[in-house]
């Protein structure tokens, strides 16, 4: 009996003990935390202290400019290729689709519609008619590299105005395609250098600087009655002279071209008076511009054999003519204002459209002028004005022998457009009087109008 109380005091007092060490203990780890969150609480303070150290010292630094690669890692990246071709070679593919609705009171050289240029002398009756063979389309090569610091490129380029599939009732609804442009360029961007080698416009057409319509696109407005230029295989370079300077910049372009004349062999097999023995066309532009303005002076020459390859062509007038022209231009932007125009003279400009696509030792001079007002961002009105005269004389001289009697040319153009995003539409007027002969004796003026309806999808 004794031995069970004494086993049982020792029980309580051990449970006593235990119940007055659990306050002890707790007190104990509470105290352990408290440590650890005041030491954790000195740390940030330490940090904080020496982030505000760096953050002053960065405002008592001089600014540094950033280095070049940082610039270029900051600049938004550029849109990605269409697709690729070679490793390296980007191809992005553009171009519009276009179609006019037209009425005509006269037939026009060259056809009806989006390539008329100017009416068929006596030509008479009113025809209308939708053209859409001013869609266009090209492939833009860029990224080929070639030796040291040149890189290469290059377009092929092509619109519908390649005739039609047959002659058909249902043909004129199938335009055929026709290559425009074929060209690669060599680029070196460390000296301004450009070379660019095939098919591409020759330096007297202003291919910066046509005039604005949706009607008249491959065939503009004034085209062979106010200015000229074609599409040759040749061979440019264009050098800047002042290459990595600020403000107005200037540039020389030189080009030496495919000969070509009418006959008299083959115009499609090589054969014409322009490909006997080696007569290129040699041309060279002296082209300027800044900010809202740019302007330009083009000289060509080439020498044409009117004898033809072999030489036994008869020349009932002269055996060769000396092709040259001149011309100076310029457009300028003040403003919602637009403004574009050139003169030019010359004689034996036939391969280049000249003398209104008339062959032989015409001299001729001409122009055009257009005016363009944006009344806001959307809606612009354009007026244009092309004037051609070749010398009466030598055209009377060469009629028979790649003249065709036209005296001169006055042609006026008014435009009323809107554009928004990718879309544009317009309504366009073009008026046109030419003065010819048929015998060298008469005298003829035939007028023609056209009105169309224009719509233009760029992608």
């Amino acid at each position: 009996m004794a031995t069970r109380q004494t086993h049982h005091r020792s029980a309580l007092a051990l449970s006593l003990a235990c119940a007055l060490m659990l306050p002890l203990a707790a007190h104990a780890q509470s105290d352990s935390r408290e440590q650890q969150l005041e030491q954790r609480v000195a740390q940030l303070e330490q940090q904080l202290n020496e982030l505000k150290a760096m953050i002053q010292a960065q405002k008592a630094a001089p600014v540094q400019p950033a280095a070049p690669a940082q610039a270029v890692a900051a600049a938004p990246a550029p849109a990605a290729p269409v697709f690729s071709s070679a490793p390296g070679v980007s191809v992005a593919l553009h171009g519009f689709v276009s179609a006019s609705a037209f009425s005509q009171s006269k037939s026009f050289t060259y056809g009806n519609g989006q390539n008329a240029l100017f009416p068929v002398p006596g030509s008479s009756g009113s025809l209308s008619g939708v053209d859409v063979r001013n869609t266009r389309f090209w492939l833009d090569f860029k990224g080929a590299q070639f030796a040291g610091n040149w890189s290469g490129g290059g377009r092929i380029e092509m619109d519908f105005f390649g005739g039609f599939n047959g002659t058909g009732p249902y043909s004129q609804q199938q335009p055929t395609p026709r290559l425009r442009q074929a060209y690669m360029d060599l680029t070196n961007p460390e000296s301004g250098t450009t070379v660019r080698i095939g098919q591409q416009w020759d330096l007297m057409f202003p291919i910066d600087n046509s005039p604005t319509s949706l009607a008249h696109i491959a065939f503009p407005l004034g085209f062979g009655s106010g200015f000229g230029g074609w599409r040759f295989p040749g061979v440019v370079v264009m050098q800047d002279l002042n290459h990595g300077s600020t403000g107005v910049q200037w540039r020389l372009d030189v080009g030496a071209f495919e000969g070509t004349w009418n006959g008299p062999g083959n115009n499609v097999n090589y054969l014409t008076a322009g490909n006997a023995g080696f007569r290129p066309q040699v041309e060279a532009r002296l082209h300027v511009q800044d900010k809202n303005w740019l302007a330009y002076f083009t000289a060509h020459y080439s020498k044409v054999d009117l004898r033809g390859v072999g030489g036994t062509a008869s020349t009932p007038i002269r055996s060769g003519v000396n092709s040259t022209g001149y011309e100076i231009g310029g457009q300028w932007k003040p403003g919602p204002w637009t403004f574009k125009g050139l003169a030019y003279t010359g004689n034996g400009l036939g391969q280049v459209f000249g003398a209104m696509s008339q062959f032989g030792d015409i001299k001729e001079r001409g122009g055009f002028v257009q005016a363009g007002y944006g009344f806001t961002p959307n809606w612009g009105l354009y007026a244009f004005y092309a004037y051609s005269k070749p010398d009466s004389k030598d055209v009377i001289a060469w009629m028979g022998n790649g003249s065709t009697g036209l005296l001169r040319n006055r042609q006026t153009a008014l435009s009323l457009q809107y554009t928004a995003g990718s879309y544009d539409l317009s309504a366009e007027w073009m008026h046109d009087k030419l003065d010819s002969t048929s015998n060298g004796t008469d005298r003829k003026t035939t007028t023609g109008n056209q009105l169309s309806l224009n719509a233009l999808y760029r992608f």
